[in-house]
């Protein structure tokens, strides 16, 4: 319990200053630093390109050299990308530092996958994550009020204190993750280093979680601009849409994880999420008729959300060699930068461009990669019983 309490609060530290981040950082470099919107938006879409690049080499590090060491490296490399976007002055030292803070966020993801996966039984890991997923919202809901107060004033030493404040939050997640036990490393078996690369039923199971990922544009940017383009809801219903979602799973995300139990409910889990999510997207497509149907719909997307992440968490460690959880988890994990960068323009593109065909044709996208997961996990189990040493070295967390 001690464990879970540890990394339940190193969470919620990390979570409070990406909450600030995610608030603040656009209007900090267009309105303090003087970039522009592209320039913004390249140089983000750069610094997680990169980062996903790197996930699985900085997980295979975790691997070989220790979880918690790598976690604490780099939530302090973090801490420092973050203090060096107040130094920013140009587009050019832009995007360095955003290659830097992408690179830094999507290792350190992968490094406390593994590190959750040393520490916690894997009958477990699911419900923890899940309450990890709920500390998660809790905190970027506490960041997102201290940015919006920084909005609010909208002066330079008002978005640079939100900005310290975030990098100190990721000195005390460091300090944190230092009081948790190291994790024993297994000895390396003969075989490829970065063997997650060459692993095609993961890779599989990979694609089929980015696509179902699309969802997470939805309602930070597509949702809004079809509310204001394609209905006569006030403005103010997309701040109610997001109390919904962060609300939603910070009380039943636990809940909702606590049913998957093994690779067979974890598929059967992704595939329900694929089906209500249509629903979502059905029913998101009638908003144009009330503003009742928008509230429907974000009630469905969160619980198509919450089916997905408690099976996606289940089939990512289940299907992970026990010894090299941290580049499995890192190539895992670049499901969330790929929906991140191309996310955006297809969902746009799609559903405002094609209104009600356009909802349907993302819904049936969701229903397709649902249902493709089974037997990409069945595969997955075929091979992961095939490579596995008769002797089975595992990770175990040294006590």
């Amino acid at each position: 319990m001690k464990n879970r309490r540890i990394l339940a609060i190193a969470q919620l530290a990390n979570s409070v200053g990406d909450g600030v981040y995610l608030v603040t950082s656009a209007f900090y470099f267009a309105r303090i630093v003087g970039l522009s919107a592209t320039e913004i938006g390249l140089g983000l879409t750069l610094g997680w390109a990169v980062g996903s690049v790197a996930g699985v080499p900085l997980g295979h590090l975790a691997d070989r050299r220790g979880p918690r060491g790598v976690a604490v490296l780099l939530a302090l490399t973090t801490a420092t990308a973050v203090a060096s976007f107040m130094l920013v002055r140009s587009f050019a030292l832009f995007v360095l530092v955003a290659c830097l803070y992408g690179t830094a966020q999507t290792g350190l993801s992968a490094a406390r996958q593994a590190l959750l996966a040393g520490l916690i039984a894997p009958a477990e890991r699911t419900v923890v994550r899940a309450v990890l997923q709920s500390t998660l919202n809790g905190g970027l809901a506490v960041g997102a009020a201290l940015g919006g107060l920084a909005l609010h004033l909208d002066t330079r030493p008002a978005y640079l204190a939100v900005f310290a404040l975030d990098a100190l939050s990721f000195l005390l997640a460091a300090f944190l993750l230092l009081k948790l036990p190291p994790v024993r490393v297994a000895q390396v078996a003969s075989g490829p280093r970065l063997a997650v690369l060459r692993d095609r039923p993961y890779a599989l199971v990979t694609l089929i979680n980015a696509v179902m990922l699309f969802y997470m544009p939805l309602l930070s940017l597509v949702v809004p601009l079809w509310i204001a383009s394609r209905t006569s809801a006030p403005t103010w219903m997309v701040s109610v849409l997001m109390l919904i979602n962060t609300g939603t799973v910070l009380l039943f995300q636990v809940r909702v994880a606590r049913r998957v139990k093994g690779l067979r409910s974890a598929s059967l889990s992704v595939r329900n999420a694929g089906l209500v999510m249509f629903a979502a997207c059905a029913v998101f497509a009638l908003s144009p008729y009330g503003w009742l149907f928008l509230l429907v719909a974000a009630g469905l997307q969160v619980f198509g959300e919450m089916l997905l992440a408690s099976g996606a968490w289940e089939i990512g460690f289940g299907l992970a060699p026990e010894d090299k959880q941290g580049q499995y988890q890192g190539f895992f994990g670049t499901g969330v930068a790929v929906a991140r960068m191309l996310g955006p323009v297809v969902l746009t593109t799609l559903v405002l461009g094609g209104g009600t065909l356009g909802w349907l044709l993302l819904g049936a996208a969701f229903v397709a990669a649902g249902a493709a997961m089974a037997p990409a996990v069945r595969w997955g189990q075929r091979s992961l019983a095939a490579a596995r040493p008769p002797d089975g070295v595992l990770n175990r967390a040294a006590v």
